[in-house]
């Protein structure tokens, strides 16, 4: 076992979830020793984990570096592997004077086996992933952490592509912000559904955003849309991602209502990870009584929906499903409690918000088993 330290993007509840599901999913034995939540990208927890994390932690969606920790306390510089560019990263701590200080000890630390140059991007306190992958892909991020009265030294090994991330994004064929989920988030979804191998199904599968990052990771996928532009647009995205990413396979791809997937589909799937249909755009935030009644609608799809998963899922399989909740006119955000989810025999394990006080409406996430 390894320690490490994982920095988190924007949603730190989000991206811990994610990371327990993730060592679970691969077998990593991540075991949490400190928890930093901090600010967004800047939150980060120190973990101990098989040294395979390394090999699978470009799956990941909700973190954004892995830092692999070489020793405790300031003089633990020396365990550093040379470097002939370098830069410095803080966490736990924005304190301009001390990066520069700390810059300068690597630096003559590096110095006695050869030359070497501190690369200081201005009043950066954390180094930028995009920067390390597009402009200094040989640079080393020498990291330190501080936090719970400790200092602990570390070196990037692993950085989450977000070049590859937006890529997916924006490049693909058919691109409908309205309709779609980011691909960071699909793959974050993805994990939390700790599926391996086997058949996975995409029930409202829009522009295909879920289907690819199936593809990606290696899993049948199956895909499903009332609506035949929909299915078109997943096909064309596929096509695109089998040609740009070298993806061997496909994926099977049907028009078919939710509600009766039984008659569509004669495989029973081992995961149903989605984003449904979350109504109709809103001009306002909602009151309570509004955000009620929208979610009391919905909940009748939803409803006839989960009535369908039944049928066409193993047991003990998981649902990751995305109900709307809704971020209220009169201040606070309104979630919906689903007590006939356990009446049709489905159990919620978590659920966590994927939080942006902007919008009008969230991403409430669900794990969900079938029981």
């Amino acid at each position: 076992m390894e320690k490490y330290g994982v920095i988190f993007g924007k949603n730190y509840e989000l991206s811990l979830i994610e990371l327990k599901a993730f060592s679970r999913r691969f077998r990593l034995g991540i075991r949490i020793l400190e928890e930093h939540p901090g600010s967004p990208n800047a939150s980060y927890v120190i973990i101990k984990a098989k040294r395979d994390i390394e090999k699978y932690f470009r799956f990941i969606g909700g973190s954004i570096k892995l830092v692999r920790i070489v020793g405790e306390g300031l003089e633990a510089v020396k365990y550093l592997e040379y470097a002939r560019l370098f830069t410095v990263s803080l966490y736990g701590r924005e304190d301009w004077r001390l990066w520069r200080k700390l810059g300068s000890m690597v630096k003559k630390v590096f110095k006695e086996k050869d030359s070497t140059k501190f690369f200081k991007p201005a009043k950066v306190y954390a180094m930028p992933s995009e920067l390390i992958l597009k402009g200094f892909p040989e640079t080393k991020d020498v990291v330190f952490f501080f936090g719970n009265g400790e200092v602990l030294v570390g070196e990037t090994v692993k950085i989450t592509n977000p070049f590859e991330l937006k890529k997916l994004d924006v490049e693909k064929p058919v691109v409908r912000p309205t309709i779609s989920i980011p691909p960071r988030l699909a793959r974050i979804m993805v994990n939390l559904s700790e599926v391996r191998r086997g058949n996975v199904l995409d029930p409202f599968c829009g522009t295909g955003t879920i289907i690819m990052e199936l593809l990606l990771q290696g899993l049948t996928a199956y895909g499903s849309d009332i609506s035949e532009e929909r299915i078109r647009d997943t096909g064309r995205n596929v096509d695109w991602l089998r040609k740009e990413f070298r993806v061997k396979h496909s994926a099977s791809l049907r028009v078919c209502d939710v509600r009766r997937l039984k008659k569509c589909f004669r495989t029973r799937f081992d995961a149903i990870i989605t984003e449904p249909y979350m109504g109709k755009a809103l001009k306002t935030k909602p009151t309570r009584s509004e955000a009620t009644k929208i979610a009391r609608e919905l909940d009748r799809l939803y409803y006839q929906a989960f009535e369908s998963f039944a049928d066409v899922l193993k047991r003990n399989a998981r649902v990751i499903f995305v109900f709307p909740a809704f971020n209220l006119a009169e201040g606070g955000i309104y979630r919906r409690n689903r007590p006939w989810l356990d009446e049709l025999g489905f159990e919620v394990i978590a659920s966590v918000l994927d939080r942006d006080g902007k919008h009008k409406i969230v991403r409430d996430i669900h794990v969900i088993r079938k029981k």
